[in-house]
């Protein structure tokens, strides 16, 4: 949970305020589905145990609405020909309440809940014996588990000023939720808007940000609001000003989107979502954390840093990190150990109890994989060309980092550290986000490498983001993040390549194929797919496709090799002609990466019908032909369009460490950029540096270009 938002554990009475653009639609018309979204969720906090109260706009919409309908359905061929004048707003407040209510008692009552209505105006309050018949009354309601459902009386209202329109009626049900909040004690109002919370500046505006926690004494001056509500009196201009009335009289608040299904359970579970409003906000230290972009910023000026060190400067940097990391060997295994203990509670899968844990073989690779990136030879500034463009005009192209690079990672502590060597080699600025099940791992590990980047380069170098719900903002920063590298799920990958316009270098699914010719010598066969799939299933390199040429089925090879998996407990699925022969379950999907003791079996007729399957059912990441034949091993080689294509080797070697990368930061089936394992070339880029004596382009008169490529080291 967010520290922020810890005072969300003790809430047992809640006032919920939705707003007018959240329950219609842009035509005017009832929004059904956010309204049945915000009953359920009222159903499940009622049934958990809070006390539930609702604020709710929208009578006079919807009565406007209905009027019109009955007004045209009323009117004349000559009454339509003439100006319809402005519809009565209290008419309107008059016939949409009972419409209103009518819809929130119907969506109630199929989820077996009671709701009641209580219209109250500004007046009412400042008579003493109402305010304490008004508590007794919801005390009462509460008591029975009914949701009691305010609004205020527009059309019996006389109030105007400050909130007024053409019929001059007053509809800020905003204030009137603040103001119900503190006279119920209410222990958290939630405030339903149509965006995500307060942000810095007008939502539709890109550089503006979402403020996740309102300080009065920083944003009041900061803050540049947008337009009204579309359909409400005051927009999120009356929002912040009843949350501000209401939190620093003593009860939170949180503006959050009204439009999401399931937003008042997350405030409820403390999830960093919308804006939080709190009394003691000013006094909080999380508060004092720097902003997705601050700390991006924070990168991109420390890569810079990093970057005017000599080339031995850096190299110290490593083999630093190298001698902190075996130093502190002890307490990493002690943190990650803590979090295996709570994956395993928490019946989290073997595959990712592996990939999480930390075993001293594997703190012992991390650390000779450092010390390798250290000894590699110096990456930036590297001259990878030189042109005479004209006599005494040479143009180099050099080597240089990309920026700052944004790895989210699922599940495996010692990608961070792979991730964080690499970009220092690079001299790339860095932001890490793990998985939630390392938090303790990455924690640790995060903090004993920027404990040796030195002062004069500064510790944000590598940021850690430790909240989820601090991604979306990342992946909006396209003007200072110039990489995101996501490695996990085929989900994650997915999800980030749809909200980020920041470019994304990775692969959604490690589907991998070994295709065994009927050339193929069969005890190597053997040995290499039993590497290929046992020896780490979880990893994106391991073997999910066995691919057997037609002929092994008949002279024995293919039983050889089905036994060779199954000795060693593979659970084996057919393609249909594998099924069949071999007798076992038909897969549902050649699409299929397993992550476990698991694979797919499939009879093709020759090395063209699997390099047309691998096309059609793989994700281009890395395959292997094992294979005699030099001419068919060839053909498969050239022809299959994967990040790798392997000859008589396990597909287990794609790996950068494995290829003498150092270590890799992923491994990207695109192709654009790097491909296959990227490791620190991949995370380069280059510049162009022109160095003439007084030249000038003039049209191009009096420049003889001589295009002459000259040696690389001058």
């Amino acid at each position: 949970m967010d520290p922020t938002r810890a005072f969300v554990k003790s809430v047992k009475r809640v006032v919920v305020k939705v707003g007018t653009a959240v329950v219609t639609r842009s035509d005017g018309r009832l929004a059904l589905g956010r309204l049945g979204a915000l009953c359920e969720q009222l159903k499940e906090l009622n049934n958990n145990d809070y006390e539930v109260i609702l604020v709710t706009s929208g009578a006079v919409g919807l009565g406007r609405q209905r009027l019109r309908y009955r007004r045209l359905v009323n009117s004349s061929f000559s009454d339509l020909q003439n100006p319809q004048g402005d519809l009565d707003g209290k008419a309107c407040a008059a016939v949409g309440q009972s419409s209103l209510m009518a819809l929130y008692d119907l969506m109630f009552s199929q989820l077996d809940v009671t709701s009641s209505q209580l219209l109250v105006n500004d007046g009412f309050f400042r008579d003493t014996a109402f305010r304490k018949q008004l508590s007794d009354t919801v005390s009462s309601l509460l008591d029975l588990r009914v949701i009691p459902i305010f609004n205020e009386n527009d059309a019996v209202s006389t109030r105007k000023a400050p909130y007024e329109d053409s019929s001059g009626i007053f509809w800020d049900n905003d204030s009137l939720a603040g103001l119900l909040a503190l006279e119920l004690k209410a222990d958290l109002l939630v405030l339903l808007s149509d965006v995500e919370g307060l942000y810095s500046g007008p939502p539709s505006d890109p550089k503006s940000k979402l403020i996740h926690t309102y300080v009065k004494e920083k944003h009041q001056s900061e803050i540049t609001f947008g337009e009204k509500s579309r359909l409400g009196r005051g927009g999120m201009t009356a929002k912040v000003n009843a949350a501000v009335c209401a939190a620093y009289a003593g009860t939170p608040v949180i503006i959050t989107s009204g439009y999401a299904t399931d937003n008042i359970i997350r405030v409820l579970r403390g999830e960093r979502i919308g804006t939080v409003f709190h009394k003691d906000a000013h006094l909080w230290t999380s508060i004092k954390e720097v902003s997705a972009h601050e700390m991006a910023v924070a990168a991109r000026n420390s890569s810079r840093r990093l970057q005017v060190l000599n080339s031995e400067e850096r190299r110290k940097i490593l083999l630093a990190m190298a001698d902190a990391l075996e130093i502190n060997e002890s307490v990493i295994r002690l943190e990650n150990g803590a979090d295996v203990a709570d994956a395993e509670e928490m019946g989290y899968e073997k595959a990712l109890i592996s990939r999480l844990t930390l075993r001293p073989e594997k703190i012992s690779s991390l650390v000779k994989s450092v010390r390798m990136l250290a000894d590699m030879e110096e990456p930036i500034g590297q001259i990878l060309k030189r042109t005479e463009l004209a006599d005494k005009l040479i143009l180099e192209k050099i080597s240089c980092p990309l920026g700052v690079l944004l790895v989210i990672f699922e599940s495996r502590p010692d990608a961070l550290v792979q991730i964080a060597a690499l970009a220092i080699r690079s001299g790339n600025g860095l932001l890490l986000k793990g998985g939630k099940e390392a938090k303790r791992s990455n924690a640790i590990l995060h903090k004993v490498i920027t404990s040796i980047i030195p002062d004069t380069v500064g510790d944000k170098l590598i940021g850690l983001v430790t909240s989820r719900e601090d991604i979306p903002d990342l992946l909006k920063l396209d003007d200072v993040i110039d990489l995101v590298v996501p490695r996990g799920s085929n989900k994650l990958v997915s999800q980030i390549k749809g909200t980020t316009k920041i470019p994304v270098l990775g692969h959604a699914d490690g589907i991998c194929h070994v295709y065994v010719d009927k050339t193929a010598n069969i005890d190597m066969a053997k040995k290499i797919i039993r590497d290929a799939k046992i020896d780490y299933p979880a990893a994106c390199n391991a073997m999910e496709t066995l691919l057997v040429h037609v002929d092994l089925s008949r002279n024995g090879g293919l039983d050889e090799l089905v036994a060779e998996l199954q000795r060693e407990g593979v659970q084996l699925y057919g393609g249909p002609r594998a099924s069949n022969l071999l007798n076992i379950s038909e897969t549902h999907s050649f699409h299929l990466e397993y992550s476990s003791l698991a694979c797919t079996v499939e009879i093709v007729d020759d090395v063209f019908a699997a390099i047309d399957h691998i096309h059609h059912h793989g994700s281009a990441h890395t395959e292997c032909i094992v294979a005699e034949d030099s001419e068919v091993a060839e053909a498969f080689l050239s022809q299959v369009d994967s990040a790798a294509v392997f000859h008589n080797a396990s597909t287990r070697f794609c790996d950068g460490t494995r290829f003498g990368l150092g270590a890799e930061v992923g491994i990207s089936t695109g192709r654009i950029h790097a491909r296959g394992p990227v490791g620190v070339e991949g995370l380069l880029t280059n510049r162009w540096i022109l160095r003439g004596s007084g030249h000038v382009v003039n049209s191009d008169r009096g420049v003889t270009y001589t295009y002459k490529d000259l040696p690389v080291k001058a």
